[in-house]
């Protein structure tokens, strides 16, 4: 996590919000309906509160690709016997990639015999990495699927790769993911601060157009280190809506809240005075 120290609470008060509402400006305003990409507004916000999270995924996004893409240049998936087996991988060379989210160790799968080059990370890095965190983002937002993958392996232009393999990397990310989403608060609390707001969209379901809204939180602790606490989609900006998240919250180990910020939305500061009970709320800028 990034660390955001400040001398004073008055000081973290101000830079909390201004760092949350700059977040928010970019993206979308609170007050009306916009089509808006939900994975690039999630990407920036993950990046900024929580860059240890995007190094994480990122980095499992990309050795999992690296060991899918040797094992179609080796001819057989690791371990697997097969006739068509060109060569025998053996081990792996380790080199730092400077990413926008920080620098992440990546594996480069070394072969017994000829070589293995990943021309697609390593010679068209900007384009790969813009691709790959657009896809951790969206993944958070709306879940891993298989379809989601084989789009990014396709747009990566890795060839060769088998259903399973795909597969097997959409479940291992879908772990990660859940860890994060699900993952106690307990230890990087307590949260002294907490900004909640509501982000309106239209998404695309079923070859319809139609209103969502996304639930976000995000966190300062008492030593001024900000994070994304929890996000979640919802049909509707309702309190039984707001009162569920925070809910989940506090029960992933969310204590120690002194002071919430937010819009005036009527649901939102019920079901702040109900989970939050000790702390005080104050109306965000708009």
């Amino acid at each position: 996590m990034v660390d955001v120290v400040v001398n004073d609470e008055a000081a973290t008060v101000r830079t909390f919000e201004s760092t949350f509402q700059r977040i928010l400006e970019r993206n979308i305003t609170m007050t009306a309906p916009h089509i808006v990409d939900p994975a690039r507004m999630l990407s920036e916000a993950l990046g900024d509160a929580s860059p240890d999270l995007m190094r994480s995924l990122l980095q499992t996004l990309i050795n999992a690709l690296l060991s899918a893409d040797a094992d179609a240049v080796v001819g057989a998936e690791w371990g697997q016997a097969s006739p068509d087996r060109l060569t025998q991988r053996n081990g792996y060379r380790h080199r730092p990639l400077d990413t926008r989210v920080g620098t992440v160790d990546v594996a480069i799968p070394k072969l017994r015999s000829g070589t293995y080059f990943p021309e697609w990370l390593l010679e068209r890095r900007k384009r790969a990495e813009s691709a790959m965190i657009t896809v951790v983002a969206d993944c958070y937002l709306a879940g891993v699927s298989t379809r989601r993958m084989d789009k990014l392996v396709k747009t990566l232009g890795i060839d060769g790769l088998s259903k399973s393999q795909v597969s097997r990397m959409a479940a291992d990310l879908d772990e990660h993911v859940a860890t994060f989403r699900h993952r106690p608060l307990g230890e990087a609390g307590p949260f002294t601060f907490v900004a909640a707001d509501a982000l309106t969209m239209k998404v695309r379901e079923g070859g319809r157009v139609i209103n969502a809204v996304v639930l976000v939180a995000t966190g300062v602790n008492a030593d001024g280190r900000r994070e994304v606490l929890g996000l979640q989609v919802a049909t509707s900006e309702t309190a039984p809506a707001w009162n569920l998240f925070l809910a989940d919250l506090v029960a992933r180990g969310l204590t120690g809240v002194r002071l919430v910020t937010s819009d005036a939305h009527q649901g939102l500061v019920e079901a702040i005075a109900a989970n939050l009970p000790g702390a005080s709320w104050q109306r965000c800028r708009t």
